[in-house]
């Protein structure tokens, strides 16, 4: 039977939570975006009118594709060409989701998304469906077909392992910019000792370039090691301008809720660099510079207005 408009619609209002909730489990917005899309064609094949919930039925039907993703996934990232990094959504971007609390907040961070990958299929779902979207153990038994113990027993092993990977106490986006805004102040004199004092003695850098765009396989470990990889990140060469198609310019902004930097080239975003900032310094740099992960961020970035670059790179 062919949906009504009514049908429609309720899918409709439920769309922006079940884009959110397919980000945070994939990591990907691309991903989550055919996630939700084959939930609407189930939606679509299925006798609607008999489903007494639609939310619980979309969740429980998105979520277990998921899954399903997220297995398949696994197997995949195994043959990824160098690191592979969750896809950066900029400030403003609706597939953020709720950010009310300190969880949901911390729930869509760049760290902890990336920590998320350690985490298995039912860990995953479990942590996104209760920290972040406050969903009661009893719906997440009925969505994963568990029981409420069993999902409380994984969630707390979820958060243990979330919290295992994030032994530091983060400060606030304000002050965390403003350390941010000095160590790019310090990247562009060239020289390293400003900005292995703005470092965490073991500092990373991570970079995915997905094999379209060259990046370490191996992160830059320690305060010097990611000093002196940053620094040499701005100095100038043609082979990066011919890399990248100009000069890029440098913005400071938000992606994930954290400070990041953000590179563009006419109106292209090149490059994401998500920071972790925390009390005792700068402790990771995650570099998104794969062109597939940022299709998303180019048209939220071109969407809005962010004034004058700090400088322009290369």
């Amino acid at each position: 039977m062919p949906l009504t408009t009514q049908d429609v619609n309720r899918f409709e209002v439920a769309r922006p939570r079940l884009e959110a909730i397919a980000y945070r489990l994939l990591g990907s917005a691309s991903e989550a975006e055919d996630a939700v899309q084959d939930t609407f064609l189930r939606w679509q094949a299925a006798d609607v009118q008999r489903v007494e919930v639609p939310e619980a039925w979309l969740t429980k039907v998105l979520t277990n594709l998921c899954l399903n993703q997220l297995t398949s996934a696994r197997a995949r990232r195994e043959t990824y060409v160098g690191q592979w990094l969750p896809e950066p959504l900029l400030d403003g971007d609706p597939m953020l989701g709720p950010a009310d609390t300190a969880e949901q907040r911390e729930s869509v961070s760049y760290a902890v998304l990336t920590l998320m990958e350690r985490l298995t299929p039912a860990e995953r779902a479990v942590y996104v469906l209760r920290e972040a979207f406050e969903y009661p153990y009893r719906e997440i038994a009925e969505i994963l077909d568990i029981t409420e113990s069993a999902g409380q027993q994984i969630f707390h092993r979820a958060k243990k392992h979330i919290a295992a990977g994030k032994a530091r106490t983060e400060i606030d986006e304000a002050a965390a910019r403003r350390v941010v805004e000095e160590f790019l102040a310090a990247a562009t004199t060239g020289k390293t000792e400003p900005l292995v004092r703005l470092l965490t003695a073991d500092a990373i850098s991570v970079g995915d370039g997905g094999g379209k765009v060259p990046a370490r396989t191996k992160a830059f470990e320690g305060a010097v090691a990611v000093a002196k990889f940053i620094r040499g990140l701005f100095k100038p060469a043609l082979s990066k301008r011919a890399l990248v198609g100009g000069s890029p310019a440098i913005h400071l902004t938000t992606a994930n809720g954290g400070p990041a930097v953000v590179a563009v080239v006419d109106g292209r975003v090149v490059g994401v660099m998500c920071a972790e900032v925390t009390a005792e310094g700068i402790a990771a740099f995650r570099n998104q510079v794969n062109p597939d992960k940022l299709g998303r961020a180019t048209r939220v970035w071109a969407a809005t207005d962010h004034g004058e670059p700090l400088f322009h790179a290369f």
